[in-house]
């Protein structure tokens, strides 16, 4: 169960904390309400640009002493972006905590982006691009996403273009930041056996200074979902198959963890979902496939991803196809539905076994939907949902004519 205090700073930045016994690890970390939907077609990339960025420098540490500082000590430090969310964090010695607080504050707050050490993660960030272009599997997934989210920011690459890596400077960096953070708007969270008032006491002490700060932006939202299908050549030896949709639930939707859990049944990372039993376990065209869906604030991506050799391609297409459409035609039955149930009620408690996670799903829960829920209210509502509910999800969200497809074939 989440038991969860938060308290306010003066500056509007919330200070989110859960006391845990049993550890001597505290993790603590900044959530931010920025990602990559929040750029333009001139600037995308730069919000994941910022992350790396960070770690480059402030006003009082080099790039060394940053990552030195937390590493010294046997911690961690890390950071990620996502289409709506930045989250710098650490993991220490809960004797350590203070030195953590005071680091990431130093970080988030007062980078001054140099412009040689630009240059430097210009490189890396090419490379990296570089990388996942060279992984189809990884690929397909974010041409995807481009494909679904069709000249909207949320279809952009979080790793930006080339081009746009290339063209950043310092000024662009200030510029984005000043234009888009909100101390309402980013949270402070940590997950530590300390108690509150020493966790209220440190915030206060290296935020203080921090002003309150309000940006002017406002999010496109995202509307006008059109189904294509797209084939690419490339030089691959396998086929790359993607199928879904981009107006999925969204957040605060109520049917939001009923499809989850459709979702989890179709292609979850059980190794008896629908999908993996039929493509790999009986036909073995597969290695691997997975089924997900991700809910943003106004809308969700719902995808089905695998490779397989070109000449099984259309054999498990049309596998693929059989199991969305015996979801639609026939509901679970009693035991199915019980299996599904206990099944990701298992899969969510060993989620939030683990600290680190805890910590940074805390921070994003306040900042889309004002509240974390519990476990126990997240599995009540598991366990109130039935077979018909996940039948009418599945015939609004599986209508094979509402489905976009992206295929990459072998040249």
């Amino acid at each position: 169960m989440v038991d969860y205090e938060m308290h306010t700073l003066s500056n509007g930045i919330r200070v989110l904390h859960k006391q845990v016994s049993n550890t001597k690890i505290a993790h603590c970390g900044f959530m931010l309400d920025i990602g990559s939907r929040d750029e333009t077609e001139d600037n995308q990339g730069i919000a994941h640009f910022w992350e790396h960025m960070a770690f480059k420098g402030t006003r009082k540490r080099k790039a060394f002493h940053i990552l030195n500082r937390i590493d010294s000590v046997g911690g961690e430090i890390n950071a990620y972006t996502t289409k709506e969310k930045i989250a710098f964090y650490a993991s220490v010695l809960d004797n350590y905590f203070e030195k953590a607080v005071e680091l990431l504050t130093d970080i988030t707050f007062d980078s001054v982006f140099p412009e040689k050490q630009i240059e430097k993660e210009r490189n890396v960030i090419l490379e990296e691009m570089a990388m996942y272009y060279d992984s189809p599997e990884d690929a397909i997934q974010d041409d995807f996403d481009t494909l679904v989210f069709q000249g909207h920011p949320l279809g952009m690459n979080i790793l930006g273009t080339a081009e746009s890596v290339r063209s950043f400077h310092r000024d662009d960096f200030t510029r984005f930041i000043k234009a888009n953070i909100s101390t309402e708007r980013l949270v402070f969270c940590s997950v530590a056996n300390l108690p509150l008032k020493k966790v209220i006491r440190l915030a206060e002490k290296y935020l203080k200074d921090v002003p309150a700060l309000t940006a002017g932006r406002e999010r496109k939202p995202f509307s006008g979902y059109t189904p294509a299908v797209k084939k690419v050549k490339r030089n691959l030896t396998q086929a790359q198959f993607a199928i879904g949709r981009g107006d999925a639930y969204a957040d605060n939707s109520v049917k939001r963890l009923p499809f989850f859990m459709l979702v989890n049944i179709l292609g979850g990372p059980g190794m008896n979902s629908r999908l993996n039993l039929a493509l790999r376990e009986k036909h073995g065209f597969v290695y691997s496939i997975d089924a997900s869906y991700q809910a943003y604030t106004d809308t969700g991506l719902f995808g089905i991803f695998f490779g397989t050799e070109p000449k099984q391609l259309n054999r498990s297409v049309r596998l693929v196809k059989k199991e969305l459409q015996r979801l639609k035609e026939k509901p679970l039955g009693i035991k199915q539905l019980h299996t599904a149930k206990e099944q990701l009620m298992g899969q969510l408690a060993m989620a939030e076994e683990n600290n680190i996670s805890l910590m940074l799903m805390m921070g994003k829960s306040i900042l889309d939907r004002n509240k974390i829920e519990s476990l126990d209210e997240i599995f009540n509502k598991i366990k109130n949902t039935t077979a018909k509910e996940l039948q009418d999800l599945a015939n609004e969200m599986f209508d094979e004519n509402q489905l976009s497809q992206l295929i990459f074939l072998p040249d």
